[in-house]
């Protein structure tokens, strides 16, 4: 049996030679290819424009940072996600809150959240964890019910009139919700392109946003540009034209823009994004036909309300303890079937638990997080490695 990787990203000849075009272009910085991915993101995403940053990470918050949330101001997360829908927050100086999932859910308690938003909330950050969107009907008309309580503190906060949505969508680029694509139906979406991504740039981000009444696409575009290039109103490519060397500095910004090298892989991917979703959805099937009868849940990625893009297999061990799952990771690796879990809620580290946050505030996250364990889920796998993950892991299961 050839090893069996996690989460490998899949390349192939086409991708390197979009890579090779672009190291013989003479220009491979934030150039022509990125901002011809950005339109392509645009495009597929159903919105007018998109942002290619070099992470979802970034995204994020420069999203908050051109909303102006900082000191003073409350955002609320997941309790159980990864770091970064958090992280931002606290870039930003913005305190940082967290909300329990729902009992025997991964997602947030919607009724716990409502209960969270007080005047000070600028924004939410749902989590569309595993390639599986939120309730975002039932997002919104929280957002709406809460209102009167909104405090904007600037035009573009005014605009909303509202509590801001910005959805972490790092594994759910492709996905759906009621028919709306993913990055069309949040007010901004941040999509991750790491490595292990349904999609990989091998690092890489991209932003979207929908229309905001009285504030041009471009305007947004533009600051966010800026932004991430340290506030330099021209980037290299524009600086390179016969006379066009002149620029400002508008803001001290940061600094966090994507390549031109890294755009390549993306727009080849992006092309072949099409098969990614189907072999992942057969691959999908071929689990849950296998495991009908087994002591377990597992996340849906398909309803009637969302299509997932399939990124990560999560399956909870009914009754199981974190002692019980530990082992099995254990035991599968030694047949060499490689598993990890998702996610850790975020109170059990030591930084979200020296900003004050307890796990037993969280206990549905916990019980989520204490059986998780998820198997491989990518398109590099053969029949035959599936075959052999499906009985390795009933196998153990029902030991």
């Amino acid at each position: 049996m050839e090893d069996i990787k996690f989460s490998p990203p899949d390349i192939t000849d086409e991708e390197i030679r979009e890579v090779t075009d672009t190291l013989r272009s003479g220009w491979i910085t934030t150039g022509p290819k990125t901002k011809l991915f950005e339109k392509k993101i645009a495009e597929y995403c159903n919105t007018k424009r998109a942002v290619c940053l070099n992470s979802a990470t970034a995204c994020m918050e420069m999203a908050l940072r051109l909303l102006g949330i900082g000191p003073g101001d409350e955002v609320i997360t997941s309790a159980y996600t990864y770091t970064a829908s958090a992280s931002v927050v606290c870039h930003v100086g913005a305190k940082l809150i967290l909300v329990d999932t729902a009992k025997d859910s991964f997602f947030m308690d919607y009724d716990k959240l409502e209960k969270s938003i007080t005047s000070k909330t600028k924004a939410i950050i749902p989590v569309d964890l595993a390639g599986v969107m939120c309730d975002y009907d039932k997002i919104f008309e929280i957002v709406e019910r809460k209102k009167n309580l909104f405090c904007a503190n600037n035009e573009l906060q005014e605009a909303f009139g509202r509590i801001i949505v910005l959805a972490d969508s790092a594994h759910a680029f492709g996905s759906k919700y009621k028919s709306l694509q993913c990055g069309n139906v949040a007010d901004f979406t941040s999509f991750s392109f790491h490595a292990i991504k349904n999609l990989t740039t091998s690092e890489g981000g991209a932003l979207t946003w929908r229309g905001i009444p009285g504030i041009s696409d471009d305007d947004i575009y533009r600051k966010i540009m800026l932004f991430s290039l340290h506030g330099q109103t021209k980037d290299a490519l524009e600086k390179s034209k016969i006379g066009s060397w002149e620029y400002d500095i508008v803001t001290p910004g940061y600094k966090c823009n994507m390549t031109d090298l890294v755009a390549s892989l993306g727009l080849i991917q992006l092309k072949r994004f099409p098969y990614f979703i189907d072999k992942r959805k057969k691959i999908i099937e071929k689990y849950e036909e296998a495991f009908a009868d087994c002591p377990i849940s597992t996340l849906q990625h398909y309803s009637k309300d969302v299509t997932s893009t399939g990124h990560l297999y999560m399956v909870r061990l009914c009754g199981k303890n974190e002692k019980f799952r530990n082992d099995l990771i254990n035991k599968l690796a030694e047949k060499k079937v490689p598993t990890n879990v998702h996610y850790k809620p975020l109170p059990l580290f030591t930084a979200y638990k020296s900003l004050g946050f307890k796990i037993n505030a969280f206990p549905n996250a916990f019980d989520s997080y204490q059986n998780e364990i998820t198997l491989p889920l990518h398109t590099l796998l053969t029949d035959e490695q599936i075959h052999y993950i499906i009985n390795n892991f009933n196998t153990n299961i029902l030991k």
